[in-house]
């Protein structure tokens, strides 16, 4: 049992790691921040709320006497309904990571979507050509899950909010019935998905008079509006779960051909976890574990940080040394790893020194030798999610993603309830034997890596990204430059950045040097040039 006064960090899923020296930074996190404690009891100046998010038409809200995590909240839930290709009510997951109290205290929250009880590992057989049969993992209504994103919004308001759910549902609500104008990108994206005209209550929501709703017209949705009124009026997310809601919803799973039963929804729960942590000198990062995205970035720093430093740091070698360091992770994270608490997973093993020493010694090698390390994966390009990081001046700070999936997720809406429904289940591999197989319950690997950095064991900044498989990537590359070159946050983001999933296609950003593009090709290498994951870090006063 913790003593009173020193920090708590999670409380299920132990997946931290005392090589990574987790332990000191609990105790001298607690010493540092009870000055400040003890300073803010006596300042009566309104609480200071600052952040950011990855889109630029969701302006980030600071809810009147809320703190950072209020705000954080009421702006994914105006996201929900102001960005619906990326997220929503019925959104399939969310991941965060919350450092309350300067640091005191350091938890991750889970609410990734679970696959119903009656999903089987063999339910998207792949065909011959790798690819499931009429994409029904990707889009429709086998491709949703139980939706994660209100109940992982509730867990925060309840374990750090201010305020209640009705005043955070405000902004939301007042979106959500006078509309907002439809944009070009969203009326492109329902004129080219077939499945849209086909799906009735996506019919009913996106189009007028048989036509998809155009650029410029006002978008609302009445329907979800009298929803949100409903659980405001209940100051709980209960009823989706374990009311009327969910059985509406789980009738429309059975009148559709889903699988999500009234059942699924009540058993749901978004969870708390501890977080995995990587330190460095002075310098550390904290990210929540599997079935989240950090383990792999916190597997490419270990690797990168495990190189010779005079050939990461090579002005005609460091780009090799990032493409096979980045390579190698995504080999692991695409084979090996999956829900934890469904297989036998090596999380700890992959972020152990030991491993890091053996895949630097094999990149090392190949570097040396000029050759691209060989291995058989396949890409699969993911895309979507929103990002908002926050802070207070009271010494809180939120790392907070959510996320459909890709572009309006399973592209089926349910009729009477105004709920596009996220595409979890496209988050499976599909193969039955494979370690991230669908199965009763199960949670897929998802692509979320919410950051929280801290100096000298105090929290400095929250991070994370949008772009779907560009986001581990993106958040390593801030990371590495930020923990092994020393820089600044802002030279940090500012960075040339690269992206692979593990095979011989490489992507650079324009900012990227000639002469890295140059070299890669030579190697071997794929080499194009393509926008990055869009990043939001937020620093603390």
């Amino acid at each position: 049992m913790n003593e009173p006064g020193t920090p708590r960090i999670g409380t299920r899923r132990r997946f931290l790691l005392t090589q990574l020296a987790a332990a000191p930074i609990v105790t001298r996190l607690a010493a540092s921040s009870r000055v400040q404690a003890q300073s803010r009891r006596h300042r009566r100046a309104p609480r200071r709320v600052v952040g950011k998010t990855t889109d630029a038409r969701i302006s980030f809200f600071a809810i009147p006497d809320g703190n950072a995590i209020d705000a954080a909240v009421a702006t994914a839930l105006i996201a929900a309904v102001q960005a619906p290709s990326q997220t929503g009510i019925g959104g399939y997951g969310l991941s965060a990571i919350v450092a309350t109290s300067g640091g005191r205290q350091i938890i991750a929250i889970d609410a990734n979507s679970s696959a119903p009880q009656s999903m089987t590992r063999d339910v998207f057989q792949p065909g011959p050509d790798g690819n499931v049969p009429g994409r029904i993992n990707d889009v429709g209504w086998l491709a949703a899950g139980v939706p994660g994103v209100l109940a992982g919004l509730q867990l925060l308001i309840d374990r750090f909010g201010s305020l209640k759910l009705d005043a955070l549902l405000q902004p939301a609500l007042k979106i959500t019935r006078e509309g907002f104008p439809w944009p070009a990108g969203y009326a492109a994206a329902i004129a080219a998905k077939p499945i849209f005209a086909s799906d009735p209550g996506s019919q009913k929501l996106y189009f007028r008079n048989g036509a998809p709703l155009a650029a410029g017209e006002i978008f609302r949705n009445p329907e979800l509006a009298e929803l949100l009124q409903m659980l405001a009026s209940h100051n709980s997310v209960s009823d989706f779960y374990r009311g009327g809601i969910a059985q509406r919803l789980a009738d429309a799973f059975k009148t559709n051909g889903g699988l999500v039963t009234a059942a699924d929804l009540a058993a749901y729960q978004a969870t708390t976890a501890e977080p995995l942590i990587l330190q460095h000198a002075n310098r550390s990062v904290c990210t929540p574990p599997l079935t989240a995205g950090g383990l792999s970035v916190l597997q490419m720093l270990q690797t990168w940080l495990a190189l010779p430093a005079d050939l990461r740091n090579a002005a005609d070698r460091q780009a090799h040394c990032l493409a096979e360091t980045m390579r190698l992770a995504w080999r692991d994270r695409l084979t090996l790893l999956g829900d934890p608490t469904a297989g036998d997973i090596p999380a700890t093993r992959l972020l152990s020194p030991e491993y890091a020493g053996q895949s630097a010694e094999e990149i090392a090698a190949a570097v040396q030798s000029g050759k691209i390390i060989r291995h058989p994966v396949q890409a699969n390009g993911q895309s979507g999610t929103i990002h908002i990081s926050a802070a207070d001046d009271d010494g809180n700070l939120i790392a907070l993603t959510l996320t459909h999936g890709n572009s309006f997720g399973a592209c089926v809406t349910a009729a009477g309830l105004g709920l596009t429904l996220g595409h979890g289940m496209s988050r499976f591999d599909p193969r039955p034997d494979h370690p991230n197989s669908p199965g009763p319950g199960k949670r897929p690997l998802h692509n979320m890596v919410p950051v929280i950095a801290l100096e000298d064991l105090k929290p400095q900044f929250a991070i994370g990204g949008a772009g779907g498989r560009r986001i581990p990537n993106g958040v390593f590359s801030v990371l590495r430059t930020w923990l092994a070159d020393k820089n600044s946050l802002d030279q940090a983001v500012a960075a040339p950045r690269m992206h692979t999933e593990g095979n011989l296609s490489l992507e650079l950003t324009a900012s990227s040097a000639p002469d890295d593009r140059t070299k890669l090709e030579s190697l071997g290498y794929s080499v194009r040039t393509a926008n990055p994951a869009v990043l939001a870090a937020q620093a603390t006063f």
